[in-house]
């Protein structure tokens, strides 16, 4: 006999792929919660990531559109820890500045509580601020109205009010119009609008905005503005944003905090991106115990069909083929786990991004890091059942009971 004819035959990949499927196909209770687990670890992971992601492309959007050339110009502390006023003329004086493109405010009113009516107690104020406001506010702080309309020339000029998105929320004000009034300071006001959330500005979204002249007629405003809201050229910003205290307030800029609103929306999405690190460690666990669960799956099917080994062993496979179909088992069970949770974690992040009205974003990256963590839990898991498969003889395999 040729010595040829004792060599055994080669294992094509669809042959290795069919005899690894065996036992995923004779056990697909075990083998469905095996890659359950490691299904949960991927979609974990996918999910934190591609929410993550959709959260700063938000961002990115917000900016875009609202734009990072706006510095606030805000009141700050006296020496001795009194609130600080800005002159009248700040607004005026800040203009003056070549790189500054434009300026508007709005002006605290203190003693200008707001309610729903007469009925309500007076402490319970929800904590809505009265403003005086600028015709040109909405422009520079990037805001958008949700109903109703933004003051006027003609509206200025009599108690008419713009509410912030949660001053709206907690005075129970759901549209603007005629018949729509709230109580500020004592007096009437009809609700001429409500704004949507102002990224740049979070301090309107908690006040009731009212035209500079009726503040001075009507509620005893002084004049005085609080907070300046200056879109300056991008190329001049950190020029600007060292001369704005001093100019703004030239006898005492110790006075006056000088803030970039995007910076602030930058920091929030380094957090978030902290955050996701975490949860990142935890959907690795979780990727972790389910290559656990794999590994002991397939130690338990090479106890389980000592019996078959030995049959193939006896019709001529060598230990390879024995050890390349168990891992070739394995594989196949973590990815399909690894395919499902892919899909889970890409459905969870397009389902939170469509809710909250965010673009969805999957980085490819993450998903090719998923799949390739998935192949990796599944041949380590692997590897040992396999080698133990392998150095099974033909018949201590077969006398197995």
């Amino acid at each position: 006999m040729d010595h040829r004819d004792l060599t055994p035959p080669r294992l094509r990949p669809g042959d290795v792929l069919r005899a690894g499927a065996v036992g995923l196909r004779t056990r697909p209770l075990r083998a469905f919660l095996s890659a359950l687990g490691i299904a949960i670890g991927i979609a974990a992971m996918i999910g934190v990531v591609g929410i993550s992601s959709s959260s700063g492309a938000e961002l990115d959007r917000q900016l875009t559109a609202l734009g990072t050339n706006l510095l606030t110009v805000s009141s700050g502390t006296t020496l001795t820890g009194e609130q600080a006023r800005m002159p009248v003329e700040a607004e005026a004086m800040i203009e003056r500045i070549g790189p500054v493109l434009s300026v508007s405010s709005v002006g605290l009113v203190p003693d200008a509580k707001v309610y729903r009516s007469e009925r309500i107690p007076k402490a319970q104020t929800g904590g809505i601020s009265t403003y005086a406001a600028r015709l040109d506010l909405p422009g520079a702080v990037g805001a958008t109205l949700r109903t109703g309309s933004w003051l006027n020339p003609a509206t200025h000029t009599y108690p008419a009010v713009v509410l912030g998105s949660k001053a709206a929320e907690r005075l129970g004000v759901g549209t603007a119009g005629p018949d729509t009034q709230v109580l500020i300071g004592g007096e009437r006001f009809t609700v001429a609008g409500i704004l949507d959330p102002v990224a740049l500005a979070a301090e309107l979204d908690t006040a009731a905005l009212v035209g500079w002249p009726v503040a001075e007629a009507e509620l005893g405003f002084d004049g005085h503005p609080t907070v300046l809201y200056t879109r300056v050229d991008e190329q001049h910003m950190e020029a600007v944003r060292d001369v704005l205290a001093g100019t703004g307030n030239p006898e005492a800029p110790n006075e006056v905090d000088v803030s970039r609103p995007s910076d602030a929306l930058a920091a929030k999405q380094a957090t978030d991106q902290a955050f996701t690190g975490l949860l990142l460690g935890v959907g690795a666990v979780a990727l972790i115990v389910g290559g656990v669960g794999v590994a002991n799956t397939m130690v338990i099917s090479v106890l389980e069909r000592r019996a078959e080994i030995g049959l193939r062993r006896s019709l001529g496979a060598t230990r390879g083929q024995i050890r390349l179909q168990f891992l070739a088992e394995s594989l196949l069970l973590s990815a399909i786990g690894g395919l499902g949770g892919v899909c889970a974690g890409a459905a969870v992040t397009v389902g939170y991004a469509t809710y909250e009205g965010w673009p969805s974003v999957i980085p490819a990256e993450a998903t090719a890091g998923g799949l390739a963590a998935t192949l990796l839990i599944g041949a380590v898991a692997g590897l040992y059942p396999a080698i133990r498969a392998a150095r099974l003889s033909p018949t201590e395999a077969l006398a197995a009971p």
